[in-house]
């Protein structure tokens, strides 16, 4: 026990340049995959009248993508995948602010590469995977950018309670992750696209030249975040002074 008030610094293995690659990779999957599934129930949906995946499968193939990149690149870098993830590391000083500059871009870089190429596969349908209000039932601009603060919020919160540093520890991490982000899809995904993620919601949007509403998933999820940080803090002081 320490009654330091920030964790310890993490000590990386991995150069930074090996990190910033594996975000790449894996922010790549998780745009890929998530709004593959999207643009591909959206195809289907077209061609046929149904959307082969349904929601519910977009939901599940989010959090299921999480889950695998975690175990997958996460040794490596972490598996941010999320700027506002990145960011909140860096505020709760589990990171060091050197390598927000680098862990962003990265990530940009592959969530809009993704989706580029779910354009070029698909066309059209992959613009189901840009974010915005559901305007139908009557969200507004304010209320998603309430949404998508508050879901990113819990979500952070859930990676704080399951990380040693900037890395998640173990298989019940990215199962933990990986199922808040299919639970929180599943359920607000209708609402606003349940982005949680900066760079998830910029690649569709920059594919798609679609720019009104993506302020809404750059502020509302690094806001969230960082807001997780005090709030952990506030429920388990005992585990944040034991790190």
């Amino acid at each position: 026990m320490t009654d330091a008030p920030f964790p310890r610094p993490f000590l990386w293995r991995e150069p930074l340049w090996r990190r910033a690659v594996a975000e790449v990779v894996g922010t790549f999957a998780l745009v890929a995959i998530g709004c593959g599934a999207a643009a591909v129930n959206a195809a289907t949906a077209e061609a046929t009248g149904a959307g082969a995946v349904t929601h519910p499968g977009v939901a599940l193939a989010f959090g299921l993508v999480v889950f695998c990149v975690i175990e997958t690149v996460g040794p490596i870098c972490g598996a941010h995948l999320n700027p506002a993830v990145t960011v909140a590391f860096a505020l709760d000083r589990r990171l060091a602010w050197r390598d927000v500059p680098v862990y962003l871009p990265a990530q940009c870089l592959g969530a809009t590469a993704a989706a580029y190429c779910l354009l070029a596969l698909l066309g059209d349908p992959a613009h189901a995977g840009v974010t915005r209000p559901n305007a139908a039932i009557g969200i507004t601009q304010i209320g998603a950018l309430l949404v998508e603060a508050a879901l990113t919020c819990g979500l952070m919160t859930t990676v704080l309670a399951v990380a040693t540093g900037p890395k998640e520890k173990g298989l019940l991490a990215g199962l933990s992750i990986g199922g808040v982000v299919a639970i929180e899809a599943m359920a607000f995904g209708p609402v606003t696209g349940a982005s949680m993620n900066p760079a998830r919601s910029l690649g569709p949007a920059v594919a798609a030249a679609e720019f009104g509403d993506l302020w809404l998933y750059l502020v509302g999820p690094t806001v969230g975040a960082a807001a997780a940080v005090p709030l952990y803090r506030l429920i388990r002081p005992a585990a944040v002074a034991g790190s």
